[in-house]
């Protein structure tokens, strides 16, 4: 029965443990956003953006616009978009993965956004976290850290002295089960007394 327990409280742990980790890459798509997007959103499904009456979603890095009344979905802007500047026009968060099925409640609710300027863009954020969005002017610097990932000489020291402990607590442990004494672990594993008789 104690068995039976256990069993159900490692399969429930394992069951919490795995959705946390699903909702914590769900919930985070930073990489993705482009330069131009706001600052302060770890999630972003679509931006909507009034001065151009353009959706434009992120996990799929694609425009989306209206064309002789139906919504076309496009990796790049239409010419008749070529005078505006992303970086100049203001985007609002929409976490909805086709808001242009309400196209018609956004356009109204938004309107208001037209010729706003005083959003802070991903490009010109001093944030550590936006460095790993592909674009920001520090991107490059990022990559050769993450792409290092070499310990050094103090990590790597502390690790071989780890070895060296779990190695010489094996050893301890050994001697032990053989009746040659030694508390395995301490001072590098080498046994210091004599066995039981």
């Amino acid at each position: 029965m104690r068995y039976l327990i256990i069993l159900i409280a490692v399969f429930c742990l394992s069951g919490i443990s795995n959705t946390l980790v699903a909702q914590v890459n769900v919930n985070v798509n930073l990489g993705s956003q482009p330069i131009w997007g706001p600052t302060g959103y770890d999630y972003v499904e679509n931006y909507y953006i009034p001065e151009m009456d353009v959706y434009y979603n992120v996990p799929q890095h694609r425009y989306y616009y209206l064309d002789r009344g139906l919504w076309i979905g496009r990796a790049s802007l239409p010419v008749r978009y070529r005078n505006h500047s992303l970086f100049n026009v203001y985007k609002i968060v929409l976490n909805d993965p086709q808001p242009w099925h309400h196209h018609k409640i956004h356009k109204e609710k938004y309107y208001k956004f037209k010729g706003r300027h005083n959003q802070m863009f991903i490009r010109d954020s001093r944030d550590k976290k936006y460095f790993i969005v592909k674009g920001h002017p520090q991107h490059q610097n990022w990559l050769k850290e993450s792409k290092q990932g070499k310990p050094d000489n103090r990590s790597f020291k502390n690790s071989k002295n780890m070895q060296e402990h779990h190695s010489g607590m094996n050893d301890g442990m050994e001697m032990q089960k053989q009746g040659k004494g030694g508390k395995g672990g301490r001072g590098g594993g080498k046994g210091g007394g004599k066995g039981k008789k």
